[in-house]
């Protein structure tokens, strides 16, 4: 049985899961009622400590695996040169990619697919698919790495809802010179090899009860934080989360009450079993670490993990690090504001898609930004759609463990949880291979090689690195070492000095997170500085 924790902040405490209670105050929006948020808590927890998975509103999705076959339009090619599918009609779909068996193999050449808009009968232009793709995995050695279902692939293209799909790969070619009988040499072109197996990948994300999705940064301690994350339509934004689906919350009011109470004797029994001897910072240190834990452990199974304004994260950072931080760091935290974060649950994650259990690194020390190359036809109230469109094609098509990015960030600046694990954790993904280890990926949704991202996707970008970063006493302006585990950059074993807020390129010869993103990274770090109060 997967792990439930998938979409928990990554709570340290366990005895702290049975203690329920409301989430932090400072969310951007109202609480639901004590009564139904501790109900929910307990379900949840009840659910965890069983191993019992609690129901989640996910997706149900599909995917079409289409083998291609030899095309033969262009009499200037050799008849097998040039892969593809000619018009067909297919299920609904709404993105697209291309795999091939070998993942240690490149694609040289072009990848194009037109689609036909659902119920409409209108065929879209020919678009590229990026081929350079690669360079977001595990890192070499790596279980994930050497499942054997790993696959080469072109990125993933969101082309929205369709219903018919043409493709055609063609290899690049190769200018050479061929002599004759007499001596003389004529020009000749030949065509590298395309990869074996190439397949056609159709995704269907599914449909799934998303929340609505704000639009617009907001505001905390001063600062714009974007991060704007999932709301429900419902407008009772936590009590929908786990307490609609778990069962245990239905109908149980007396069991919220219950809860509640349990809570507060939790936090008095906190004190009371001190040591004797200990001082008061020391008591009242222990009951701030049971009442963060205790709101954490809250954000099980919700939709979003809320906001908090500047001192309740310190706040938060000293009790989930305490016995990590320095004399210095604990009289002054350099951590910005939590932003407001989307839950793997909020995008509609099916959890039962990736493989069990999490894996980890020591410490976040370099957050590195991706684009994810699926093309910018999306609206922000689609990202939780493209997200799970995305995530099944990493596992599903390419073989990983689960989707490879930490964090997601619309074009809106709304936040969203990447790989399950904990998202105040250590999660190792699969975003920049050679350098997964003591990483964070972070991908704004869109392709930016020569379209500017939007300010507020750049802004949110600096919220998240200044709070993760933050957690493991990193400086967004600063610099740091990473060991290579092997790519087309760096040698395995090279220690690489490298910005804390670095692009993907700074680790692997790429063009993500294309040039204009790329040239925002600065911004980034300035921001996330200042946010982080230095």
């Amino acid at each position: 049985m997967r792990g439930f924790l998938a979409s928990s902040i990554g709570v340290t405490c366990t005895a702290a899961l049975a203690l329920p209670s409301t989430p932090p105050g400072a969310a951007a929006h109202a609480p639901a009622p004590a009564t139904a948020q501790a109900a929910a808590a307990l379900a949840v927890n009840a659910a965890t400590a069983t191993g019992r998975r609690a129901p989640a509103a996910e997706a149900s999705g599909s995917t079409q695996s289409l083998p291609l076959v030899p095309l033969a339009r262009d009499r200037t090619l050799a008849p097998t040169a040039e892969q593809g599918l000619p018009r067909r009609d297919v299920r609904h779909f709404s993105l697209v990619g291309v795999v091939w068996d070998d993942p240690d193999t490149e694609l040289h050449g072009r990848v194009q697919v037109r689609t036909r808009a659902a119920g409409t009968g209108t065929w879209s232009a020919w678009q590229d698919v990026e081929t350079h793709n690669a360079d977001h995995a595990a890192d070499p050695d790596t279980a994930e790495r050497a499942s054997g279902r790993v696959r080469g692939a072109t990125a993933p293209l969101w082309v929205g809802d369709s219903d018919g799909v043409e493709v055609r790969v063609r290899p690049e070619s190769e200018p050479g010179l061929k002599g004759t009988a007499r001596g003389s040499r004529t020009p000749t072109t030949s065509y590298s090899s395309l990869p074996s197996g190439l397949r056609l990948e159709l995704v269907d994300p599914g449909e799934v009860a998303t929340p609505t999705v704000r639009t617009a940064a907001h505001v905390t301690d001063g600062a714009a934080v974007a991060g704007a994350a999932a709301r429900h339509d419902t407008g009772a934004a936590h009590d929908t989360g786990a307490a609609h689906d778990t069962g245990a919350a239905h109908g149980a009011g007396s069991a919220g009450a219950a809860a509640a109470g349990t809570a507060a004797v939790g936090h008095r029994a906190a004190v009371r079993n001190l040591a004797p001897t200990a001082e008061p910072a020391e008591a009242l240190a222990a009951v701030e670490a049971s009442r963060v834990n205790t709101e954490l452990s809250a954000s099980l199974g919700a939709t979003e993990i809320p906001a908090l304004d500047r001192r309740s994260t310190e706040r938060e950072l000293l009790a989930l690090r305490s016995g990590e931080l320095t004399p210095e760091q604990r009289v002054k935290p350099y951590i910005g504001p939590r932003p407001r974060i989307a839950t793997r649950r909020g995008w509609g994650a099916d959890e039962k898609l990736r493989e069990r259990g999490f894996v980890y690194t020591k410490k976040v020390k370099v957050a590195f930004v991706h684009h994810t190359a699926s093309g910018n036809g999306y609206r922000c109230a689609q990202a939780p759609s493209v997200i799970r469109g995305i995530y099944r094609y990493h596992v599903k098509s390419m073989g990983w463990r689960d989707i490879g990015y930490n964090f997601l960030v619309d074009t809106c600046g709304n936040i969203y949880e990447g790989r399950a694990g904990g998202v105040a954790k250590p999660v190792r993904g699969a975003h920049t291979l050679g350098f997964n280890t003591n990483s964070m990926g972070i991908a704004v949704l869109g392709t930016f090689g020569s379209r500017k991202p939007p300010a507020a996707a750049v802004n949110a970008v600096a919220g998240l690195t200044a709070w993760k970063l933050g957690l493991h006493g990193g400086n967004p302006r600063g610099k740091t070492y990473l060991k290579s585990g092997g790519g087309n950059l760096y040698r395995k074993g090279k220690n690489v000095r490298l910005n804390v807020i670095s692009g993907h390129r700074d680790g692997f010869a790429t063009e993500c997170p294309g040039r204009q993103l790329y040239r925002k990274l600065g911004k980034a770090r300035t921001t996330a500085a200042r946010y982080q109060g230095r």
